[in-house]
């Protein structure tokens, strides 16, 4: 399996567009299919360089196996598509781009698509991430992820 977005290739850096510092809209993102047996897919933007540990930005789940791509900027209430975004660290639904500390030096962004056994997650509420991932992990069955950099002045 494999991600890419047409702004960024994998280890190099996200346009200001897609950050805390511009538009702060979700970048365009594609995946090849995932293997026999998959359901749905997943996608996550963590940050492992934040000071206090990961930092999650992005989750978006329940996405049906016959879309493999997702459109620039797509806003927070997906659930007429059959995709739902959990509630991101900073408390709000949806994509918050990369915001690092002024000076931080880069951090890395990873892009994540996870290929799943079932078609949609239960939730009783909307879920943080952590919660999405601990839900989905036992439905894994492949992955693959495109790492992009920020870097705030």
């Amino acid at each position: 399996m494999e991600i890419r977005s047409e702004s960024f290739d994998d280890n190099s850096f996200i346009p200001k567009r897609f950050t805390c510092d511009g538009e702060d809209v979700s970048p365009p993102l594609f995946w090849s299919q995932g293997p026999e047996g998959t359901r749905s897919y997943l996608i996550l933007c963590e940050d492992p360089d934040a000071p206090r540990g990961t930092f999650h930005h992005w989750g978006v789940y329940d996405i049906p196996t016959d879309q493999t791509s997702l459109m620039e900027g797509l806003p927070p209430r997906t659930e007429d598509d059959g995709l739902k975004q959990a509630e991101n660290d900073f408390n709000t639904i949806g994509y918050q781009g990369p915001c690092p500390p002024k000076q931080d030096g880069p951090h890395r962004y990873y892009f994540r698509v996870w290929a799943l056994k079932i078609a949609n997650l239960e939730f009783e509420s909307t879920p943080t991430i952590p919660e999405l991932k601990r839900m989905a992990r036992p439905h894994l069955c492949a992955e693959a992820e495109i790492v992009g950099l920020y870097n705030r002045e």
